[in-house]
């Protein structure tokens, strides 16, 4: 390699042959050690007189180009790499391209598309998130301490008063209870506290690109696309939870398309600022799944002690009355009361919990989120908003719940013994506790269908001996 050109210092004889780093390093020292005698302009009448300000700055010069450029030749660091991406990346960089076809077919137009779609990354929380639902993984009485805690139920009154005109609308329009939109509106966002932290797009679209439920949440995607473009709305705006429900009353687009309406008469339908907006199409929502106005959710209830709990299944439902045959009392021992509606029983932590018999209005509940947890916790915190009595029986605390692994394990063993529990999941949906039901009957236990780590034991042991 060719050595860079060396700077020639003056022929004035009485200045050092210092050139490049050498001679930067001699005059900085000697400009300091005559700085500090005889003060910065001494020094520079002194170097006028010598004719040297001008070998300085090309010393200097020299000093700072060359030495310094092979430095960087010699040692510069090559950039690090970019990460590989993930299969899953690719797949998800795959889809947001290939739908924009989808969407565009459907009127989106690319504008739209790309306000929404341009950028997006694939979020593994959500797809971490689709595992464990607190609805599913928590005993119902751990659900219910915090769903409808003392401190939820004085908020939810402050809220009933502050939106008391609102609602009052609200029910007389749409005949829904206001304590009921009020217990959604805590159950599902804390009164406004929590509206997520997702990006709606990004939410669905990681729901979407792969996974168990990708028709489903390609329809929201594209419903989300509509809402962004028929409401004007900035799509960075547009926060929402993991599942991609929105708004003070988590309401989903394909929703809000069919059922949001402007609740404070402002033009818009803004449910995320506006709680009138957000409780009057949640109202037009439990309306429209067919909320029946003046009847009853359900109610606690006494079961006798010989009672057969296989008949406890949540959907056999009978008369009041053949119920009343059958030895079943409200919670404090008192007949049941008249209703010409038929009802089903429902225990949500098994024979050695609470008991409740619900009618239709409970299932409505079931349709705004589809578990059973959830429905109670409504239904219940609306009690406690309304003034009705808490819940008498005390639930089995000592039961540790299963783990999504143990769930497994039992909807593996239950399928190895016979039953069909339904998709081994870790979820113990309506098929596993009904093939639960039928292991339990035929073992002469109470068929309540809830799983405890006594009878998961049972059943694994059956299932290792069958299989030896």
């Amino acid at each position: 390699m060719r050595a860079p050109r060396r700077c020639q210092p003056g022929e004035n004889p009485g200045i050092p042959p210092y050139s490049g780093r050498a001679g930067a390093v001699y005059w900085r020292l000697a400009f300091r050690r005559a700085e500090r005698r005889v003060g910065i302009q001494g020094v520079i009448r002194a170097l006028s007189k010598l004719g040297l300000l001008a070998v300085l700055s090309l010393v200097g010069a020299c000093a700072t180009f060359e030495p310094v450029d092979a430095h960087r030749r010699h040692h510069a660091q090559p950039a690090p790499a970019a990460p590989k991406p993930s299969p899953q990346d690719l797949a998800f960089a795959q889809f947001v391209k290939d739908f924009r076809a989808t969407a565009l077919g459907a009127g989106i137009t690319p504008a739209t598309y790309a306000a929404a779609m341009d950028g997006l990354k694939r979020n593994d929380r959500v797809e971490a998130l689709t595992q464990t639902q607190p609805e599913f993984v928590k005993q119902v009485w751990t659900y219910l301490d915090t769903a409808a805690s003392p401190r939820r139920v004085s908020d939810g009154q402050a809220a009933m008063a502050a939106q008391s005109a609102a609602l009052a609308n609200i029910e007389a329009k749409y005949g829904v209870p206001k304590e009921i939109l009020v217990s959604i509106w805590g159950n599902e966002t804390d009164f406004g506290r929590e509206l997520g932290s997702f990006n709606i797009f990004e939410a669905l679209a990681t729901l979407a690109y792969d996974g168990k439920r990708t028709d489903w949440a390609r329809s929201e995607l594209l419903a989300a696309l509509k809402m962004l473009q028929q409401e004007h709305l900035d799509a960075k705006d547009m926060v929402a939870s993991w599942a991609g429900a929105f708004g003070q009353l988590q309401m989903l687009p394909s929703t809000f398309l069919k059922s949001a309406v402007d609740g404070d008469g402002d033009g818009k339908r803004d449910l995320w600022h506006s709680a009138p907006d957000a409780l009057a199409s949640a109202a037009v929502e439990v309306s429209n799944d067919g909320w029946q106005h003046g009847r009853t959710w359900g109610y606690e209830i006494k079961l006798p002690a010989n009672f057969a709990y296989e008949l406890a299944d949540g959907d056999s439902a009978k008369p009041v009355a053949d119920w009343s045959k059958l030895g079943v009392t409200t919670a404090t021992g008192f007949a049941l009361p008249a209703n010409s509606e038929a009802g089903a029983i429902y225990l949500p932590a098994g024979a050695r919990g609470p008991a409740f018999l619900t009618f239709g209005n409970f299932k409505v509940i079931l349709k705004y989120n589809n578990a059973a947890s959830y429905a109670l916790a409504v239904c219940y915190l609306a009690d406690l908003l309304a003034g009705r009595p808490a819940i008498v029986a005390a639930w089995p605390r000592d039961e540790a719940p299963l783990s999504q692994d143990e769930r497994t394990a039992l909807q593996a063993a239950l399928i190895k013994l016979g039953y069909n529990p339904g998709k081994i999941d870790g979820i113990i949906g309506h098929d596993g506790k009904a093939a639960l039901r039928l292991w339990q009957k035929a073992h002469n236990l109470p068929a309540d269908g809830f799983p405890t780590m006594a009878v998961l034991a049972q059943i694994l042991t059956e299932a290792k001996q069958k299989g030896s």
